[in-house]
């Protein structure tokens, strides 16, 4: 896989390679691609899109003449595997529900095995997902089911856990209520949450990506908060004091994500619906989600970007 560059702690080298990354034209996939191209001068970046023409597809070929656009689409087997020819390593980022994360990245799969491609690494980017209770949380339980087909796949595999996106906090996860000065916690306001930035993410995936010899799962926290923390974090930055408020179990939180459910089936087709919110926030403060074997320093020291450090941001702006 290319010949060795950039001396990485504890796991070998990095090396020159051509990375495959499907879903580059999103939030989290074009960070990815970024990264990527800082972390290594001579890295070709191959985005997989269903055009290789088009708004999206300039984009990423006017950030570096290192970057090139391939079109395939997921139904075609062929197409793919030429796309994938002299590929090192696949990088998932495709979002969605069952239609994407399985049978698209099952598709996805398929074609790297046939195409020889030695690495491949999952869209999973979340917490852990490994030890949920089954109808708990229905994204993890998907990224479950193909970490399964890949496990099973002669290719070497290498999934990033990071928690929940730090970003989520001041917008989609409604844990902190700004106007009323209250941070809601289910069943413990000391339950540790693990939460990483995308960009954070993106870099530690660039590092996966170029590293041979990742293992199977890398664990990642930009930070380890609680609600407890968070509260008083908030009420430091503001000079105002905010509280922690009970908000009910997780387990009543469980419930009330089924009942969501299925009173709104045509939702089972959104990647994010409310009731799926409420099934992240389960699996984060039961605990089941939490991340045991962190190693933020597996390639070497960094200024991670905290919890406090969003949280400032988004006071300030």
């Amino acid at each position: 896989m290319g010949r060795c560059r950039t001396p990485v702690r504890s796991v070998g080298c990095m090396t020159s390679s051509i990375v495959l990354v499907a879903g580059a034209t999103g939030d989290l996939g074009s960070r990815i691609v970024d990264a990527l191209l800082a972390a290594d001068p001579d890295v070709r970046v191959r985005a997989l899109s269903r055009s290789a023409t088009g708004l999206a597809a300039d984009r990423l070929t006017t950030r570096s003449d290192r970057v090139s656009v391939v079109s395939a689409a997921y139904d075609d087997h062929d197409g793919l595997v030429s796309a994938l020819a002299g590929v090192d390593v696949v990088v998932s980022v495709l979002s969605g529900t069952r239609s994407v994360v399985v049978d698209a990245q099952t598709a996805l799969l398929a074609a790297a095995v046939d195409a020889g491609v030695p690495r491949f690494v999952p869209s999973d980017y979340s917490a852990d997902y490994r030890a949920i209770t089954p109808g708990t949380n229905r994204n993890f339980e998907l990224r479950r089911e193909f970490a399964a087909a890949l496990d099973a796949a002669p290719i070497r595999a290498t999934s990033v856990l990071n928690g929940a996106f730090t970003d989520m906090l001041t917008g989609q996860a409604p844990m902190i209520l700004f106007d009323r000065r209250t941070v809601l916690y289910w069943s413990s306001p000391d339950q540790l949450l693990d939460f990483t930035t995308k960009d954070d993410t993106a870099r530690v995936t660039a590092r996966v990506a170029l590293d041979p010899d990742a293992p199977r799962v890398v664990e990642v926290a930009g930070d380890r908060v609680t609600a407890r923390s968070v509260a008083d974090t908030l009420s430091r930055l503001t000079g105002t004091r905010f509280r922690t408020q009970w908000a009910g179990t997780a387990s009543t939180l469980s419930a009330m994500a089924r009942v969501g459910r299925r009173l709104s089936r045509a939702d089972d087709a959104e990647p994010f619906p409310a009731w799926q919110g409420m099934q992240y926030f389960v699996s984060m403060f039961s605990g089941e989600a939490e991340l045991h074997h962190v190693a933020n320093d597996r390639y070497g020291p960094h200024d991670w970007t905290t919890v406090r450090d969003v949280l400032a941001a988004h006071l300030q702006a």
